[in-house]
């Protein structure tokens, strides 16, 4: 006796050997022995052979009507055998019954399975709904398979081309676009990123990085909209001269200088912080922009600003206007160069002149400031600073030292990226030179003095604490953001509130209006103040900035690696100078260009050493190279002390984002 049954979903046909109760013991054409059970037989049959019985009933499968079928099966439920009946005029034979039945079982949208060999015809709104769907997958189908033969001819579909950036960044993975996207590079083995770029998708792997990043934090685009410009409030004009000192590319100036000797001999040093603040209420319309962006996004050549050109123009401390400005007054004995007295005032500040470091840098240097030598703007101003930034950053490194770290390190280096039509060039620029420090140790004095004066006032603020944690040493010493006045110990304060650049970071923008109210309401201050003492949306910015803070930090380092691979393309560079930061980890000497040579045999922090370079791929941004020899076996002193300014953990690394011609303060990053 043969058997036709369902086994796992398919039908199977064998020959019985033995039965034992409710199972049969089958052999099967290709010799194996299976159990089946009586449950799952639907035919029994003498003949045809096994094999032979399943090519006729396929033969009959292929030969059935389906539409045919479903009229005639009405919309009871029924058995194969009862439909092979009035299918066929006559009982069925077993190859026909078989056949029907496979036809039955392979046709779901017609034939709805109620049990074994048991099934009901679908309705005829529903048949017709799941044929215009399977119609629709076939057109869908032909569609995709076109949309594949284009991409591996390299040629975008016009239809993708309005999505080609949702496709790779945020696609939707049930739409035939994306599986088009995806079965080609499949089949060219390649990413969708690299075919993008291949097929005119992406125009360049730098448009890559930057429109991944957009679509992340700026979905809706870049732009602002339509607001009103608050008009420049009615302040009393300050009876100085003040002047900035920035990069040649900035545009967001936020702090400006003054320097004028009084009559008894003191020095009254004035710090002028841009003052938006005075023009921008807590959530009004330009708040709600600031606060969903909460800071300008820098990168080499470009920027995304926090504000509207519009309000940074009526605000920035440009050369030639008269500009509301909070100005910190510092009183100084020039005797011992200590603070007699500090002064807080909302005020119009006449900004003399923006000084840039492109111009000053060669000629403001140390040497030059002991000897007096030089010609430039605002020269004894100049070197009155630097005489009281040195010994405010004595008393930062005594502090901090107090605090149990070792003193700050002062030869590290910064790099400039400079990028005109597509050309980058890079400047090596040591941290810590005149006018660096200057800017520096008078922003960290002011942070201090208006974090102390929050504090006094009982008003909380945005502030940056440092050391003091719990956990292991890393964890005490990684900076956090808090809103009560805690000592920031790599800076050597007590503590450190970011209130100096309001045009491009929304923390100073809050502890602006915190500042504004000390000053205006006193003692009153606590209830003035738009933000209260623990005041949950206050909580809730320093959250949000933390991690958006952190998101464009990151952006940053990359479009800067970017570039720096760039650069690499122009200057045509394979052979290269490196010093060791650590272990496997090594610094281009010319760019900040980081690189990791596994393998690499052990040598000393700070040496230097010459590279091969043998590829670098500026969409992964990943660079392959191979050591060719150690130039200076020996750790050159300096080296080290750089490659430990790299690798410090009491950093507070994050205080500024690194890339000059970016905007960025000049605030010091203690090591």
């Amino acid at each position: 006796m043969n058997l036709f049954f369902e086994e796992s979903g398919d039908f199977k046909a064998g020959v019985a050997l033995a039965q034992q109760g409710e199972a049969y013991q089958v052999e099967m054409q290709s010799g194996k022995r299976t159990k089946v059970r009586a449950k799952d037989v639907l035919l029994q049959f003498a003949s045809p052979a096994p094999a032979e019985l399943l090519n006729d009933a396929q033969a009959i499968a292929d030969e059935v009507d389906l539409d045919f079928l479903w009229e005639v099966a009405g919309q009871e439920e029924f058995g194969f055998a009862e439909l092979g009946a009035e299918y066929f005029g006559h009982e069925p034979k077993t190859h026909e019954a078989a056949g029907l039945l496979l036809k039955l079982h392979s046709a779901p949208i017609y034939f709805y399975r109620k049990g074994k060999g048991r099934y009901k015809a679908a309705p005829e709104a529903s048949l017709k709904a799941a044929l215009a769907g399977v119609e629709r997958k076939k057109q869908q189908a032909l569609i995709q398979a076109q949309y594949v033969a284009e991409l591996k001819a390299n040629r975008l579909p016009d239809a993708m081309k309005p999505s080609a950036l949702q496709l790779l960044f945020k696609p939707d993975k049930n739409s035939i676009e994306y599986k088009a996207l995806d079965a080609a590079c499949s089949e060219l083995q390649t990413t969708p990123q690299r075919l993008m770029l291949a097929i005119g998708g992406i125009a360049s792997p730098k448009d890559l990085h930057f429109s991944k990043f957009l679509i992340e934090y700026f979905p809706k685009g870049t732009g602002f909209p339509v607001i009103t410009i608050p008009a420049a409030p009615a302040l009393p004009v300050a009876d100085v001269q003040a002047f900035s000192i920035d990069d040649v590319t900035t545009t967001e100036i936020d702090d400006a200088f003054s320097v004028v000797t009084q009559a008894d001999g003191n020095v009254r040093v004035g710090i002028h912080i841009a003052a938006p603040a005075l023009g921008i209420a807590r959530d009004d319309a330009i708040d709600a922009i600031a606060r969903q962006r909460l800071s300008t996004v820098y990168m080499p050549g470009d920027k995304i600003t926090m504000l509207p050109d519009a309000l940074v123009e009526s605000f920035t401390l440009a050369e030639g206007k008269t500009c509301p400005a909070i100005s910190l007054y510092a009183t100084i004995n020039p005797q011992d160069w200590s603070v007699v007295s500090t002064e807080t005032r909302a005020e119009a500040v006449p900004i003399a002149a923006n000084l840039r470091h492109n111009d000053l840098d060669a000629i403001v240097t140390e040497e030059n400031l002991t000897l007096g030598a030089g010609d430039y703007p605002h020269k004894t101003d100049i070197a009155l600073l630097w005489q009281w930034a040195q010994v405010l950053e004595k008393g930062r490194m005594a502090k901090r030292e107090s605090f149990g770290l070792k003193p700050e390190q002062t030869n590290r280096v910064d790099f400039n990226f400079y990028v005109e039509d597509d050309n980058v060039t890079i400047v090596r620029r040591k941290r810590g030179a005149p006018l660096d420090k200057i800017v520096a140790e008078l922003m960290i004095f002011a942070n201090s003095s208006w974090g102390k004066l929050m504090h006094e006032h009982g008003v909380p603020g945005i502030y940056r604490s440092q050391g003091g944690g719990s956990g292991g040493w890393a964890a005490r010493m990684q900076v956090r953001m808090v809103t009560h006045a805690a000592p920031h110990q790599g800076l050597g304060v007590d503590q450190y509130a970011w209130s100096t650049s309001p045009l491009r970071r929304y923390t100073d923008l809050v502890n602006q209006w915190q500042i504004l109210a000390c000053v205006q309401h006193g003692v009153t201050a606590p209830l003035a103040a738009p933000f209260k003492p623990k005041d949950a949306d206050l909580f809730a910015i320093v959250s949000a900035f933390d991690g958006a803070y952190s998101a464009y930090a990151d952006f940053q380092s990359d479009m800067e690696r970017y570039w720096c691979l760039r650069w690499l393309s122009q200057q045509n560079a394979r052979q290269v100078d490196a010093v060791v930061l650590k272990e496997e980890i090594v610094r281009l000497v010319d760019i900040p260009l980081v690189i990791k040579l596994p393998g690499m045999q052990q040598v000393p922090r700070g040496t230097q050493v010459r590279l091969d370079l043998l590829r670098w791929d500026e969409v992964d941004l990943a660079v392959e190279a191979r050591l060719l020899d150690i130039v200076v076996a020996a750790p050159v002193a300096a080296a080290v002390e750089e490659a430990d300014e790299e690798l410090t953990d009491t950093a507070d690394s994050d205080d500024e984002m690194p890339t000059a011609g970016n905007d960025a303060d000049a605030e010091s990053v203690s090591e």
